[in-house]
């Protein structure tokens, strides 16, 4: 099982009680919405399955987690700041309306000017915009995903089409 088999539910924050409850950062928009037994947790680089006995929304981004095995706090301790994972397949289809600029993780950039850029690895929400990083020639290039930059989506193709401003890129490769 690897990361691209999965999606990111969120992350492990603290330890809840003295029974192994756990409290998770969700990350994930309407949690509400998925039905699972099971889910991986990301340790020393490796998904681990766990099944889960309890899982609870009190508040929104906050859930309450159980796992089958992890019965004491010593045990739960362990799991702190771990990466939370659900497999794809049980991730809800989203509607052709529903796209976001979150959902372009992955897909492979094109500029107009210089072809091919790469894989969006990661993609940043700050207060203002959604920052992308893909690595191009051996760095790490970060520009801003919005309706000046963003030319055309091909959702079947995985392809963003995207217009860089001029001398972007040479700040990166400079």
């Amino acid at each position: 099982m690897t990361t691209e088999d999965c999606f990111r539910l969120g992350t492990v924050t603290k330890t809840r009680g003295l029974k192994g409850e756990l409290q998770v950062y969700i990350d994930f928009e309407e949690p509400e919405k998925l039905k699972f037994k099971s889910l991986f947790l990301e340790i020393g680089g490796k998904l681990v399955p766990y099944f889960v006995t309890l899982f609870k929304l009190p508040m929104k981004n906050v859930a309450y987690l159980q796992l089958e095995d992890v019965d004491t706090i010593e045990k739960a301790s362990l799991l702190i700041k771990k990466d939370v994972f659900l497999l794809n397949k049980i991730k809800p289809k989203k509607k052709k309306n529903e796209f976001g600029l979150k959902d372009l993780l992955h897909f492979i950039a094109v500029d107009e000017n210089e072809g091919e850029l790469g894989e969006i690895i990661d993609i940043q929400e700050y207060p203002q915009q959604f920052i992308a990083t893909v690595p191009y020639k051996n760095r790490e290039v970060l520009f801003p995903l919005n309706q000046n930059i963003i030319k055309n989506i091909d959702v079947a193709k995985g392809v963003v089409l995207v217009d860089l401003p001029e001398g972007l890129l040479d700040i990166y490769l400079d």
